[in-house]
């Protein structure tokens, strides 16, 4: 049955508009998936996100909106864009958005099935390490998210301009860039 969910989902996902050679490349990565819970390939955590962990109410260097607005842009890099800005128009049709949700839920099957296979998966990631690494990176992405909103908030404060503040902001008279 499984194996007949994941036919389907790639025929689907092939069936769309996306691009093959990125499903293609996506499926080595999602063949590969068990290596992550071995310990034998990691996800590599930028060294903004690891600053921020480290200290993320740091100032130093920081006394100037475009200073401000510059650290905002290298954490966006490093995140995506923040929850107040507004989607980027990627310019997809509804069709092709269809097939990259179809290819999305085929990796996600694929990866699923590798990693299923593995007995006692739980444990071998707590004994590679893999588990704590993982936690690392979620740790790293949180921090980054805090830094970033507290940036802003202090953009804010210095009636900074977007992005040095949150985009819905508006510096009262004119701001210092």
């Amino acid at each position: 049955m499984r194996t007949l969910i994941l036919i389907t989902a790639v025929s689907a996902a092939l069936s769309g508009c996306g691009s093959v050679s990125d499903f293609g490349a996506g499926v080595g990565a999602a063949a590969t998936a068990p290596l992550e819970d071995f310990n034998l390939r990691r996800e590599y955590i930028p060294t903004v996100l690891l600053q921020a962990e480290a200290n993320p109410y740091d100032l130093r260097n920081l006394n100037q909106c475009s200073t401000i607005g510059a650290e905002i842009a290298r954490l966006n890099e490093a995140l995506g864009p923040d929850m107040d800005e507004p989607p980027v128009p990627d310019g997809s049709t509804l069709t092709e958005r269809a097939g990259d949700a179809a290819s999305k839920a085929a990796l996600d099957a694929i990866r699923d099935t590798t990693s299923d296979f593995i007995p006692g998966r739980s444990w071998i990631r707590r004994l590679s390490g893999a588990e704590q690494h993982s936690r690392h990176v979620q740790a790293a992405i949180q921090a980054g998210r805090m830094r970033r909103a507290f940036l802003k908030g202090v953009g804010m404060n210095r009636n900074c301009a977007p992005p040095a503040a949150p985009a819905w902001f508006r510096p009262r008279g004119g701001s210092r860039r």
